[in-house]
């Protein structure tokens, strides 16, 4: 138990994937960090009553509800955590910071650029007296990555020329794997652009310190029907009968399957981005890299802790990449952690993710990515699919604050 008087309560909608994640995240984090304040799990909220029940025994909150609004109305709830599907991201958000609570929302922030307008405009609104948001980019808090920004901005490669970034998965290469809400767009908002492709976005734009200010993308849907889910077995029923018995009953895929784009950097570099769900034999395949007029840096999910450095001031018989094993207790978060040497995994990211954004709370300051930085990240979305409907090189919306009645 922490020794901290500050509690934070936290209440969280959604359990499934992102929804244990998070709760990894508020379990751990008072046990490993020295902290301002206490999160307490308070309550989690879904749909069905068993089913949430369930989880919060065994993710470890306090209690459970079925009803979003009633939990953002208890009086012991100080922290709303969104970790629901993208399409009531914006609804739920903006009551939490109407109702004066502090917001973690999951990315990407909304559906729609409309809706993340909206919801940059209620953080600010709330930040005006005291209330925090901040959207869960959580590849920011992997150690290498935020390594690989301190390096940059000490300048180690000089004057950045290239960024590339690729993020890669083959979950839906089957083409029987059924019709889920991350395959329709009033739900998911986009495909990979938007459920994989925001992270490289923001984690390319948080390495370099630079924006995307331009892009040209292409788009692509290579299944275009799925089979329904089976009503008895969920997501896992492989499809329903049609009525006359011939074959199953399917629906449109509404959402991208693959997203390409070029793109300008303001700051004056270059970039290329991919992300897909039909790389045949990639899980979960995110890389960087960076060249600079000095040096490269390289990052691979698959080798989460470790660092690629090429230095080029080297004399030339000592160049080429070398690995920085990202484990010292000087490395970002590194410190709460194992002796040097003992790698860490990809729950990490969320607990380091609960640590900023509690401490952020506790003392008073924003913390970061930002909703506008979120909203920035939508933007760069928007920009891509409309590039790809018109096929020209399109500029990223910068009216930040414009909110659309």
């Amino acid at each position: 138990m922490s020794t901290v008087d500050k509690e934070l309560r936290i209440g969280m909608v959604g359990y499934a994937f992102m929804g244990a994640a998070h709760s990894q995240a508020w379990r751990t984090v008072n046990r490993v960090y020295d902290l301002p304040a206490y999160a307490r799990m308070t309550a989690i909220c879904g749909r069905d009553e068993s089913k949430v029940a369930e989880a919060a025994a065994r993710l470890g909150w306090d209690g459970h509800t079925t009803d979003w609004r009633s939990l953002i109305d208890r009086d012991d709830i100080d922290v709303i955590d969104v970790c629901t599907p993208g399409d009531s991201h914006a609804e739920i958000a903006i009551a939490a910071l109407a109702a004066g609570k502090h917001v973690l929302c999951e990315k990407p922030l909304a559906n729609t650029v409309d809706e993340a307008r909206a919801m940059a405009a209620a953080a600010a609104e709330a930040r005006s007296v005291g209330v925090r948001s901040m959207c869960g980019f959580n590849y920011r808090r992997v150690p290498a990555i935020a390594l690989m920004r301190q390096l940059v901005a000490d300048g180690r490669i000089g004057v950045i020329r290239h960024v590339r970034a690729t993020y890669l998965q083959d979950w839906l290469v089957d083409p029987t794997v059924p019709l889920a809400w991350r395959l329709q767009k009033d739900k998911a908002g986009s495909g990979a652009l938007g459920d994989i492709g925001a992270h490289i976005i923001d984690a390319t734009e948080f390495v370099t310190g630079q924006r995307i200010a331009s892009v040209s993308g292409l788009v692509e849907t290579f299944v275009k029907e799925r089979p329904l889910p089976g009503e008895a077995s969920g997501l896992a029923a492989k499809s329903l009968a049609t009525a006359d018995g011939t074959g199953p009953a399917t629906g449109p895929v509404t959402v991208d399957d693959a997203a390409l784009f070029t793109a300008r950097l303001d700051g004056g570099a270059v970039g290329s981005y991919e992300a897909t769900r039909f790389a045949t034999g990639r899980k979960n395949g995110l890389r960087i890299e960076i060249n600079g007029s000095l040096g490269s840096v390289a990052f691979d999910f698959e080798r989460m802790n470790e660092l690629e450095f090429y230095d080029a001031d080297r004399p030339v018989s000592e160049q080429g990449f070398s690995r920085i094993l990202v484990t010292e207790p000087d490395h970002p978060y590194m410190s709460a952690w194992w002796p040097a040497g003992h790698i860490i995994g990809y729950e990490h990211s969320f607990t380091h993710q609960a640590r900023d954004f509690l401490e952020a709370v506790a003392t008073g300051v924003d913390p970061t990515p930002s909703f506008d930085d979120a909203l920035h990240v939508q933007l760069v979305l928007e920009a891509v699919e409309r590039s790809a409907a018109t096929g020209a090189w399109t500029a990223v919306d910068s009216a930040l604050t414009a909110v659309v009645a």
